[in-house]
């Protein structure tokens, strides 16, 4: 009698190799794993990730690593299931997906473990918990103290010690380019924990809209201050960006804010690269016109070998991360977890878990 063949799953972009821990259990299942990203907004890189996944039924993307647009999308007639992470992502074309019958399903990231929590190694965040903020906190603090520069020197100058100073965040000038989620979380962390005065602009900020921020954040109304864009960028000591990437705020900080931005001021993107003018930014590093930039998002994720970013050595200081924001080891075993059982439920027959289109 002739075995019923399994059904096809494909992990795309699983850098940190541990989403088959969580697929390799599920009975029926035929699992590859491909780490290495490709691009598909590039013909070559369509033509290459088509010819890859063109067999499979199911795929596994973490966030936006690769994007699924409506021409990558018809190249793969077999695909059923396209799951993803988060309960949003630009990045794929859900209307499309839907009218193909195709369908596409995210993550809480509040999966639970076994009831006494005895058997599991990683467990959601707590409510309310968002690493990128954590994230953000740590390229502001490794920028403020020169922590990636005197660890470099320590390492490779013998004679190198305290060779210039940090910068006291305490009472300095905190500015939110977007006053959302993320920017909320950042701002209160700069209020409470350092003293900063906050100031935020955003394209709709309004003060009332900064004061239910605050409130938001358990802080008096007025804490939070709605400025002008150029105010922002004039008065603040750390620019942190916080925007919604699209069409509109694409390049959303360009030549002009950064001119307006003192020569002792720290620029940090934890939100999407192209939200700033990469030409303008790398010139502006360059020429030391601010101190410094703290980065972890790019132009073009994974970043290039031959990137300059990666042999940047302009005047002002650059603390570079690759896309870390997200990236937990509790949070992304969870998300796998959920997305395992989706496949279960896939293959079972069963309704699916957090479809998104």
């Amino acid at each position: 009698m002739a075995t019923a063949a399994k059904t096809k799953v494909a992990i795309l972009d699983d850098y940190g190799g541990i989403a088959k821990d969580h697929f390799d259990s599920i009975n029926n299942a035929e699992v590859s794993s491909f780490p290495e990203t490709l691009d598909p907004g590039s013909s070559d890189g369509r033509d290459q990730l088509v010819e890859r996944l063109k067999s499979f039924q199911i795929i596994s993307t973490m966030r936006e690593r690769t994007p699924f647009k409506s021409d990558l999308l018809s190249q793969l007639p077999n695909l059923k299931l396209l799951l993803t992470t988060g309960v949003r992502n630009a990045s794929l074309d859900l209307d499309w997906a839907a009218k193909h019958e195709i369908v596409v399903a995210g993550t809480t990231g509040a999966k639970p473990g076994d009831p006494d929590h005895s058997k599991d190694t990683h467990l959601p965040p707590p409510p309310g918990y968002d690493s990128t903020t954590q994230h953000t906190w740590a390229l502001i603090l490794s920028l403020a103290s020169r922590i990636p520069h005197d660890d470099a020197a320590l390492q490779t100058k013998p004679k190198q010690w305290q060779s210039g100073y940090a910068v006291a965040l305490g009472g300095k000038t905190l500015g939110l380019c977007g006053l959302g989620k993320l920017g909320t979380t950042t701002a209160r962390i700069g209020a409470l924990t350092f003293g900063m005065r906050i100031i935020a602009w955003s394209e709709s900020l309004t003060q009332e809209k900064a004061d239910a921020a605050a409130k938001t954040a358990g802080l008096p109304a007025g804490t939070f201050k709605a400025v002008s864009k150029e105010e922002l960028f004039r008065q603040a000591d750390v620019v942190s960006v916080h925007y919604v990437l699209s069409d509109r705020s694409r390049g959303i900080v360009g030549k002009e804010e950064l001119s307006q931005m003192k020569s002792s001021a720290m620029l940090v993107n934890s939100s999407r690269g192209p939200l700033i003018d990469e030409d303008a930014l790398y010139d502006a590093l360059d020429r030391g016109a601010i101190r410094g930039a703290a980065l972890d998002v790019w132009w073009q994720e994974p970043l290039p070998a031959d990137s300059r970013w990666r042999s940047y050595s302009g005047k002002s200081e650059l603390v570079r991360s690759p896309h870390m924001g997200y990236v937990n080891a509790d949070t992304m075993n969870v998300w796998y977890a959920e997305q395992a059982e989706n496949v279960r439920r896939f293959l079972a027959g069963e309704q699916i878990l957090n479809r998104i289109n």
